[in-house]
């Protein structure tokens, strides 16, 4: 029995700590493909063997299976408590999101890899860039990004966590190709905003937002429409902001 238990639990607790579901991720991986130019869109197919970014955004939730790449849990989120800097909370000794991003742009320059290949590194980084811009993936230390605020979301038990990372997606009921559909429209403003390729800055922004997840929540718990009308245009910002950012970041090292 115990030989079940203990991996299905610790199925459990890799499930909990994903960053964007797999409709999120795909999105944000399109949304970044339809924004790359001609020669980085031709050079990265060359190292994917024309898997796309959309194909490949979830590639580092499924290698959680694999004992192989446990090390790498910490990876996905940076914890930032309220009233402190990132500078201030200091960098955990395993790594969190922010130096991991860093690393691998820096890697994907250099074509110096620390772990596998090209490959790996750049499924890797379209998967990161993405979860940096949901605002639960930069903790407050406090709830474990979410996951421990329990919930009622459409009168189904939940987390606020799981909220975020894929149920009021999920709720648009769009394919995610239908979804970028609907929000792929950044003005001419908006590209300029979101050009700076510093990363310490899109974590920043996740926690200076981040309480809106808290602040909207009602008293008992139980979230339906009013929350999803409330929090509906930040999602997709977030969202449109990592597509388009993955693909400044691709085109800076690839075009």
């Amino acid at each position: 029995m115990k030989k079940i238990i203990l991996p299905f639990l610790s199925l459990i607790i890799c499930l909990q700590s994903f960053g964007w579901g797999a409709t999120g991720h795909r999105i944000v991986g399109l949304i970044a493909e339809r924004h790359l130019s001609k020669k980085a869109k031709k050079n990265i197919e060359k190292v994917l063997d024309f898997e796309t970014l959309a194909e490949v955004s979830n590639y580092m939730d499924f290698i959680k299976s694999d004992a192989t790449y446990r090390h790498m849990s910490s990876w996905h989120y940076a914890t930032v408590p309220d009233g402190k800097s990132y500078e201030e909370a200091g960098t955990p000794e395993e790594g969190d999101i922010i130096v991991t991003i860093q690393r691998l742009m820096g890697e994907l320059e250099t074509k110096n890899f620390t772990d596998m290949d090209e490959a790996f590194a750049l499924k890797c980084l379209v998967h990161l860039i993405g979860d940096i811009h949901q605002p639960l993936h930069v903790g407050n230390g406090e709830d474990r990004g979410g996951n421990d605020v329990k919930l009622q979301y459409f009168w189904e038990n939940s987390n606020l966590h799981r909220v975020w990372d894929s149920e009021m997606i999920d709720g648009q009921k769009y394919s995610y190709s239908e979804y970028v559909d609907w929000i792929d429209h950044p003005s001419d403003q908006q590209l300029l905003d979101w050009s700076s390729l510093e990363v310490l800055q899109w974590a920043n922004e996740s926690k200076e937002v981040r309480s809106q997840c808290y602040d909207t929540m009602p008293d008992d718990l139980k979230l339906s429409y009013r929350y999803n009308f409330d929090n509906v245009d930040l999602l997709n910002q977030r969202l449109l902001q990592a597509g388009i950012r993955l693909a400044n970041v691709l085109n800076a090292i690839y075009g």
